[in-house]
């Protein structure tokens, strides 16, 4: 009679297999953070739009000879005040052709973190165009520009380190990237 061995795993085998598996699935997730990857991702996008609009600013600048189309904008958020100055600047801005015409309707989601201000001191013009990033990385890079904004005279004071930084929306009190 033959002696016949079977071949296969024990369950012993598949269990520890098992939990060395959820294992490392646990220190993946926990790593990768699911939730900081969303937030990172609608930064980026946020951060994108507000970068276009500072880019707007100076392409309509530079074919008007210099001139934005405001002399003052208080700090604001574009999409919370449609009858505001930041939004009539934006307006002016796609009306000459240096935004997409439904640019309001594309952008609708992320116009309420950015914040528009501008200054006119003696005849220079400056415009601020930021948002307050909402993942850890946007705020401990130290390759992103990062500022404070005044809201009264538009200034804006830029350092590096914005991890003490709050998570308020009132100007001058949290870290913002901005474009000027």
């Amino acid at each position: 009679m033959k002696n016949k061995t079977k071949k296969g795993f024990t369950l012993i085998e598949l269990l520890i297999v098992i939990a060395l598996l959820g294992a490392l699935a646990v220190a993946l997730l926990a790593a990768l953070d699911p939730l900081e990857q969303i937030k990172k991702g609608t930064d980026t996008g946020i951060r994108n739009t507000a970068a276009e609009i500072g880019s707007a600013f100076t392409r309509y600048a530079s074919v008007k000879g210099g001139s934005l189309p405001f002399d003052t904008i208080a700090w604001g958020s574009v999409g919370t005040d449609p009858a505001g100055t930041a939004y009539v600047a934006i307006q002016s801005v796609i009306d000459a052709g240096e935004l997409k015409q439904d640019f309001f309707t594309l952008a609708q989601d992320q116009l309420d973190r950015i914040y528009i201000s501008a200054v006119n001191n003696t005849g220079t013009q400056k415009a601020f165009v930021c948002f307050q990033p909402g993942s850890k990385s946007f705020r401990v890079d130290a390759n992103t520009k990062f500022g404070t904004v005044n809201g009264v005279d538009g200034t804006m004071t830029a350092y590096t380190d914005c991890t003490a930084g709050g998570t308020s929306q009132t100007a001058g009190d949290a870290c913002y990237w901005c474009v000027q």
